[in-house]
């Protein structure tokens, strides 16, 4: 078809599927022990990077620029192509409004293409996710207005539920108070959280600890699949270095709901360098998020 979806590296794809569907990856960076590293130009395995998170590395992490958007975007005008790109949630970055920014930039001086952005309003493997859907309806056939729109419409069904191990990192990115983190640590409190309809992170509830906040995540998905149950053909599940747990919400998702086909990957270190070593994360379609 003449159009072509594009996303960002948030989405924490694995890296063959991005080459199965020669999806185009507008990377965001990140900094870790006066490095920096970006997808595609000098990158760190993700075990490394969780290793260095738990010995007391501290990331920080960096938007994607109108600049690196246009680096992605223009390449494919000049073959006569369109663009739907797919976008990090606008509540978690400013990647969306550079990619807006190119966007226009990039219409001005191609006037027979077309470039729209999406803010996906999701993260992780839920931005990954919609893309995956996505790509279904375009492999349907649906041309991209349409698919752009649909898009639009469902995003909000994609719900997200997650845990982390380590609330010293949802801190750091101002989601809870030290006191918080330092007595939730010492009782082993153990969050769970969502992405909102603003596509921000926001706490869920709380439980003590790990494998009832695995629990949790699961009995989220009782909860919130609405009219979706029994129609969720596919789940996806990341997760922080810590595959075990992963396979462990898994298996609980097969037992309670019969889903068979599942996407399991690690977090990207953009998306880890927030959320930490230790985080299981779900996603799912469901009536609402909220």
């Amino acid at each position: 078809m003449s159009y072509v979806i594009t996303t960002d590296s948030t989405c924490d794809l694995p890296e063959e599927y991005y080459q199965e569907h020669r999806l185009t990856v507008l990377p965001l960076s990140y900094i870790l022990d006066g490095k920096t590293y970006q997808r595609g130009v000098q990158e760190l395995p993700a075990e490394e990077f969780y290793a260095k998170m738990r010995n007391g590395s501290m990331p920080t992490t960096a938007q994607a620029s109108p600049n690196d958007a246009r680096q992605a975007f223009e390449p494919i005008l000049k073959e006569g192509k369109d663009i739907l790109h797919i976008a990090f949630s606008s509540g978690l970055s400013g990647s969306y409004n550079s990619a807006q920014i190119a966007a226009q930039e990039l219409m001005e001086e191609y006037p027979q293409r077309k470039i729209r952005v999406v803010d996906s309003l999701c993260a992780s493997l839920g931005e990954g996710f919609l893309v995956h859907k996505a790509l279904e309806q375009k492999e349907k056939g649906m041309g991209l207005d349409e698919l752009a729109d649909w898009c639009e419409t469902h995003k909000l069904n994609v719900v997200h539920s997650f845990t982390v191990d380590d609330l010293f990192h949802l801190h750091r990115g101002g989601r809870v108070s030290m006191v918080a983190a330092v007595v939730g640590t010492m009782i082993s409190l153990k969050p769970v959280l969502h992405v909102n309809n603003e596509g921000k992170l926001i706490p869920l509830s709380k439980v003590r600890k790990r494998k009832k906040a695995l629990d949790a995540l699961v009995d989220a998905m009782g909860e919130r699949q609405g009219s979706y149950a029994g129609k969720n053909d596919i789940v996806f599940i990341s997760h922080g270095d810590c595959l075990e747990d992963a396979l462990y919400v898994k298996q609980r998702i097969q037992e309670r709901f019969g889903v068979q086909n599942f996407l399991v990957n690690m977090i990207g270190p953009v998306i880890g360098a927030h959320s930490g070593p230790g985080t299981v994360a779900l996603f799912f379609m469901g009536d609402a998020r909220e």
